[in-house]
C-alpha cells in the first residue's frame, strides 16, 4: 500500500495555492491559536498558544455578563528589510510569502463562580499566555458537635 499526499481539501491541484494568494486574493488566515484549562485546588490556568506574539498583542477583560474575554490582534505591515550582500552594498529584501500571523483571535470563556476575579492576572512567556484565575477560598468552620438544651 503506498501512502497519498494530498493537498487542500483534495480536489484543487497545487497550483491554485500560488494562484489565489496574491496582492488580490489573500490566502484566508482563519486558524485559532491552541487553549489548554487546568485545574487544581487553588486556582484554574488557561494557557494560549502564541508563537511571535507580545503583551502588547493582547487584550483580556471581563464583560459585562461576567465571561473572560481574550483578544488578540498581531498587525501584518508590509516590512521592506534592508540589507547588506557580501560585498557590503545595500540590497532590499521583502517577502515574496509570508504565513508567520495570526490577524485577529477572540475567545470568550464562560467563569467559574469560585473565580476570584479581583486576583486575576497574566503573563507572557516562551510564546504562551498564561492566565492565573485563582478560586476564592471559602473558610470552613470546623465542625463541633454541642447539645442544646431543651426548655
Amino acid at each position: 500500500m503506498t501512502p497519498i499526499r494530498r493537498t487542500q481539501n483534495g480536489w484543487l491541484p497545487e497550483i491554485f495555492n500560488d494562484f489565489f494568494d496574491t496582492e488580490w486574493m489573500p490566502k484566508t488566515k482563519a486558524t485559532a491559536p491552541a487553549i489548554n484549562v487546568l485545574e487544581s485546588d487553588v486556582e484554574y490556568k488557561v494557557e494560549v498558544a502564541a508563537p511571535g506574539m507580545c503583551k502588547e498583542d493582547f487584550n483580556i477583560k471581563i464583560n459585562e455578563n461576567n465571561d473572560l474575554v481574550i483578544t488578540m490582534e498581531k498587525k501584518n505591515e508590509e516590512t521592506k528589510e534592508s540589507k547588506e550582500n557580501e560585498n557590503g552594498k545595500p540590497v532590499n529584501v521583502r517577502y515574496l510569502r509570508r504565513e508567520f500571523a495570526y490577524s485577529r483571535f477572540q475567545q470568550t470563556l464562560i467563569l467559574p463562580e469560585d473565580v476570584d476575579k479581583k486576583k486575576i492576572g497574566a503573563k507572557v512567556e516562551n510564546g504562551v499566555l498564561t492566565i492565573s484565575l485563582p478560586k476564592i477560598v471559602i473558610k470552613e468552620e470546623p465542625k463541633v458537635a454541642q447539645n442544646i438544651e431543651i426548655l
